[in-house]
């Protein structure tokens, strides 16, 4: 620890600003925390290609116009180097668990500065990427590394996966109702600083719910990154409250975070194997820190994330960080094992709506067979 604290000392003293932002990086990941880490996207300039990590493959979903041919391929390498080499020299620069790594690290494939620290470029002027779309034919794209927008433009600081860096959701909660198929809750985020919104969506959910105490429920919380997990109890408690036999899926990726995956815990504690776990694994463990907050660097325009409270959702063990409320609700999961593996591209809604179809009748015909075993 110390020797990295110098290190960044020593960049930011030379007034190598992208040095010592990478020099945090490297010093912050060590905790292994994702809650604690520093946030470089509003203080870099990064070439225009956005990428994002599409299951296990790093993906090209929006770009400047001169490279728009490219978009929807997999990254295969750049200046001639592999991205899986690539992922593993990026790795002690990012903090978390493996898929968190996989949400957070592709900004750096765009960041001239940290490729060269990872020596993938020299003192180029030109940057070669290589991409690769469905049919198997790559293109190459030529960018000059003078070419720079706002780290922010392209990645944002709560990265959602989508092709849209400023994607925002435009409301807590979208249902589609498949009739006697089931339902489908698409909740894409907890956060909500004013807290009305948020519980006005989680109320009207849970009223949906007991309005249909047998009917088979999809719960989408892909791209959540978390926020305030305490105010969508009233929707726990009536998808609990339901019927015995009722059978409840959950889509989550790795995008799914923080309090996003507390909500997935506090179910499956409750139903058990009443409830599938459908997706990919999520981008946090069960035990963590959070809480916290974030410190601006004013200098550079870099945001430090830090956390300050313990929360074990595996063992169900607190401490004295952890908030009351939340020490009131924790309970011991052990493990969130996958019960369906699906990975999708989260804007692609038709596939979205086939799968729901699929799955909610395979949640129907689960609960039509334990019916006839308790018969």
């Amino acid at each position: 620890m110390d020797r990295h604290i110098n290190v960044a000392r020593q960049n930011a003293l030379a007034n190598e600003k992208d040095e010592f932002l990478l020099s945090l990086m490297r010093l912050l990941a060590l905790p292994a925390n994702g809650h604690t880490r520093l946030i470089p996207n509003d203080a870099i300039s990064v070439l225009p290609l956005r990428f994002v990590t599409i299951g296990t493959s790093v993906r090209l979903l929006d770009a400047a116009s001169g490279f728009a041919e490219a978009i929807g391929g997999e990254l295969v390498s750049i200046n001639g180097i592999p991205v899986s080499e690539i992922e593993v020299a990026s790795d002690k620069f990012l903090a978390g668990t493996k898929q968190r790594k996989r949400v957070i690290g592709p900004i750096l494939f765009a960041w001239p500065s940290a490729l060269k620290r990872l020596s993938v470029l020299s003192g180029d002027d030109t940057i070669e990427f290589r991409v690769r779309n469905e049919a198997g034919r790559i293109s190459e794209l030529v960018v000059d590394t003078a070419n720079r927008i706002s780290g922010s433009v392209f990645y944002p600081r709560n990265e959602h996966g989508k092709a849209d860096a400023s994607w925002f959701p435009k409301s807590f909660l979208e249902i589609k109702d498949f009739g006697q198929r089931g339902l489908l809750l698409v909740l894409p985020s907890f956060f909500d600083p004013g807290g009305i919104d948020l519980s006005n969506a989680v109320s009207e959910a849970a009223d949906r719910v007991r309005s249909r105490p047998g009917t088979p429920i999809l719960v989408d919380v892909r791209g959540n990154t978390g926020g305030n997990f305490l105010r969508t109890m009233p929707l726990i408690d009536a998808i609990s409250d339901g019927a015995k036999d009722r059978r409840v899926g959950l889509l989550v990726d790795k995008f799914t975070f923080s309090a996003a995956i507390v909500f997935v815990a506090i179910l499956k504690h409750r139903l058990g194997a009443r409830l599938k776990l459908i997706g990919e694994e999520m981008g946090d463990g069960l035990t963590f820190f959070a809480e916290g907050g974030t410190t601006d660097l004013s200098s550079s325009g870099a945001v430090i994330r830090y956390s300050s409270a313990f929360h074990d959702w595996a063992g169900g063990r607190v401490d004295e960080t952890t908030p009351s409320e939340i020490a009131e609700k924790i309970v011991a999961v052990g493990t969130l094992e996958l019960d369906r593996s699906w990975i999708a591209n989260s804007d692609d809604v038709e596939s979205l709506d086939r799968f729901c179809l699929e799955m909610l009748d395979s949640l129907h015909t689960s609960t039509k067979e334990s019916k006839v075993r308790r018969t």
